[in-house]
Order: C-alpha cells, then structure tokens, then sequence
C-alpha cells in the first residue's frame, strides 16, 4: 500500500527555512502547545488533505530550476513533520534521487527511534527549534519539558548532521539574558551547528486561534524591541 502524507499545505517559492529558494511542505499535526505558535491550525493529528510521494514530488519539481540556481531544495515543516517520519523517509529516499536538497524543520522532540535515524542519513539540514534551554520554563511555553529536543541535537552533532539553530525572541519567556548565555553554551558543545538565528516574536498567527475560537495565550505580550534582539543577537549569532 502507497504511503500518504498528511498535509496542511504548501509553499512553492520559500526564502527563509534554510539554503537558496526552497519548496516547502508543511506537516499537519503537532502534539506540542507552543504558545507564540504561527500555525496553530496545524496541531490537529486528524486527516488535512493526503498526497503521495510521487504527487510532492511533481509539485516540488515545477520549481526545480529555481532551486539549482540558487542552492535550494526542499524544506518540510509544520507542525511537527517527524510525526510522519517513515513518510518523510520515503520522500527523502526519491528527493536524494533527483539530487534535490532535503531539509526539515523540526523541535526534535521526538523519540529518536531507527525510522528517525534513517531519515536523518537522507538529511542534508536539520532547521532546529530551541524553545527554551531550562526546562521548567520550557513546559511553561510549550507544556512539555525540552529533553527530547536537547537529546536530539545532541543525536544530530555526533552523527555529523548540519544543523541551524533558531530560537524565537518572546519578551518574558525566552528573552533572560542568562538564559541566553546558557543557550549559547549548550549550542558551543554542539560540533555541526553552521548557523544561529534569532527570530523576534510576532502575533501574525493570531487570527488563526481566534479562527479556531481559541484565546490567543499571548494577546498581552509586547514584541521585543530592536534593541532586545540586537542583544540576544549578540549572545546568540555570536
């Protein structure tokens, strides 16, 4: 039986979740409760819409030139695309074939079984979420402690899978300085990290909770200034 994918949608021509012009799928289902949360309409587990592989793989190829030239590839996103991994591999496996560049962003809080190890050997980026390095604080704004993620850049460094690391910049949740600088720290232990980006806090994805008639959890929280993100900047991309 062919595999399908559960799918929220999907962005043809995406410049910002890693390398050159990039096509980007993103995942429907997440069992984190993040609250800053762009996509929250992506956290239901049940069915979105289902494509086969071979079905990404023609709308991927459609932007293919785009990606040559500019050091592209495909990006998966969500949600949480791990949930899906042994889809996920399948696609890697036929991406690799036609000498497309794979990505996946991901909070790595997931088990780290062999179907996730495999997928990750088809893997040439790994865009990583920090949600917060303290734990207490991270089950605070996401409602699950940062173990599995912190394991799972670990799992990443020692098997020489290239990572970007991204935390997002939310005043009174991830913005202490000392947090920052114990963050900075556990990134230096990491040996594949290429980059570090600092993504200030928006509200945009605001409108899809009230949508879904949920209370937005961050409706009194303040965007960071630019003085704030130069300075975690400085902690941070240093």
């Amino acid at each position: 039986m062919e595999l399908k994918g559960n799918i929220h949608s999907f962005e043809s021509m995406g410049a910002v979740d890693g390398p050159g012009i990039r096509f980007i799928v993103f995942m429907q289902g997440c069992k984190l409760n993040c609250k800053y949360c762009q996509n929250r309409d992506t956290w239901s587990l049940e069915t979105n819409k289902e494509y086969t592989v071979n079905e990404i793989i023609e709308k991927a190829l459609r932007t293919k030139p785009y990606m040559d030239s500019t050091g592209g590839g495909v990006t998966i996103s969500g949600g949480e695309p791990l949930l899906q991994a042994p889809f996920l591999l399948e696609l890697f496996k036929k991406l690799k074939e036609l000498n497309i560049s794979t990505c996946i962003d991901t909070s790595g809080s997931i088990i780290i079984d062999e179907t996730i190890k495999e997928l990750l050997n088809y893997t040439d980026l790994v865009l990583l979420d920090i949600k917060h390095i303290d734990e207490n604080k991270c089950i605070r704004l996401t409602g699950f402690s940062n173990k599995k993620e912190l394991d799972f850049a670990k799992y990443c460094s020692e098997n020489n899978i290239k990572m970007w690391i991204r935390q997002v910049l939310v005043p009174g949740f991830t913005d202490d300085i000392e947090d920052l600088k114990t963050t900075r720290k556990f990134i230096d232990s990491l040996k594949t990290v290429e980059k570090v980006e600092v993504l200030p806090y928006h509200d945009l994805g605001k409108q899809k909770w009230l949508k879904l008639g949920i209370a937005y959890p961050l409706e009194n929280v303040r965007k960071p200034t630019n003085e704030e993100v130069k300075r975690a900047r400085l902690i941070l991309e240093q």
